[in-house]
């Protein structure tokens, strides 16, 4: 949306009463007709706004959209999001992601976020598909980390701790993060994360965080099978909440946590994970692609591997693979 397009929403904003045309025209520099412009371009958006030749026009309802102009008011981050790439509709985040560090100077586009309404081709762990439907938070985060490779996978915990946390914060629900890269409300998932990386020899050129987060999602919008095993924010507090604000909580989140793994403060990070886990102290069942065993979850090391304790007694350490809790 242009740039004049925002400047006659804020005058829309700040005005108590309906405002004019001529009135907002003067103080844009612009015609009226621009203005009816601006305004169809902003309802088109989601704004709802009244107008009349006798009042002028009044902004009854902001956009229930994702839109960075919305998220920009409430964000309060050094460099998380101060650059978003917003998109009504595409196959995946974290494909627009690849493409854009493919084409462009990563650097320059470290910390941008990448919004989508509606994915077509979410992608989850191990390649599965992820149901995207509009209502929800599907963003990917493109990031230059300077963090020795061995420890990249930490942003992926810290994006799993804001997550938890800003769950917490902003709606007083009890988030915990299942292993590897779940968030779980009770039993049942709310949010998704998965990290992917290019990376040559010890240099990492650069990495994409994707999360996505059932917010503002009907359950009706997923099959019967996984109306059992996964939950909504919206589901949980009985009403629709405002993903702007949300999400503007979650970036300030991530970026404490991803700030103290660029200054090394590794422990920091992995005992703020341990504190927030629902698969510590419990029998899991371990899947990987070479086999599958049961054990008690007894740990996670510095290289974000689960420990478990098998029935045998010996201590297997898990890089990758499917938990469940039994």
């Amino acid at each position: 949306m242009p740039d004049s397009a925002f400047k006659v929403l804020e005058i829309l904003e700040r005005s108590a009463t309906p405002i004019s045309g001529e009135v907002i025209s003067n103080e844009l520099g612009i015609t009226r007709s621009a203005v009816w412009k601006h305004i169809n371009e902003l309802r088109m958006m989601g704004y709802d706004i009244s107008s009349s030749q006798k009042e002028g026009y009044r902004l009854a309802r902001t956009s229930a959209k994702l839109l960075p102009y919305e998220i920009h008011k409430k964000l309060q981050t050094k460099f998380i999001g101060k650059k978003m790439r917003y998109l009504e509709n595409t196959p995946s985040t974290i494909w627009i992601g690849k493409q854009l560090c493919s084409e462009g100077d990563v650097e320059k586009m470290h910390g941008m976020v990448i919004i989508a309404e509606e994915q077509t081709g979410g992608i989850g762990r191990m390649g599965r598909a992820w149901v995207s439907p509009s209502g929800g938070i599907w963003i990917t985060i493109v990031l230059k980390p300077h963090v020795p490779i061995d420890h990249v996978f930490m942003i992926t915990m810290a994006g799993s701790i804001a997550v938890a946390r800003a769950i917490r914060k902003e709606f007083d629900l009890g988030a915990l993060i299942k292993w590897p890269n779940d968030i779980f409300i009770g039993n049942k998932k709310v949010a998704g994360l998965l990290l992917e990386l290019s990376a040559e020899a010890d240099t990492v050129h650069h990495c994409l965080l994707g999360i996505g987060i059932d917010v503002n999602v009907h359950l009706n919008n997923f099959s019967p099978s996984l109306q059992n095993s996964i939950t909504t924010i919206s589901a949980e507090v009985g009403h629709e909440v405002d993903r702007a604000s949300f999400l503007a909580r979650i970036l300030k989140e991530f970026e404490s946590r991803y700030l103290l793994i660029e200054s090394g403060e590794y422990d920091a990070i992995i005992q703020e994970w341990k504190s927030m886990s629902c698969t510590l102290e419990n029998r899991v069942q371990i899947r990987t692609l070479k086999n599958s065993f049961e054990g008690d979850a007894v740990d996670i090391d510095e290289f974000g591997a689960l420990i478990i304790r098998k029935d045998n007694g010996k201590l297997e350490r898990v890089i990758a693979g499917d938990c469940s809790h039994q």
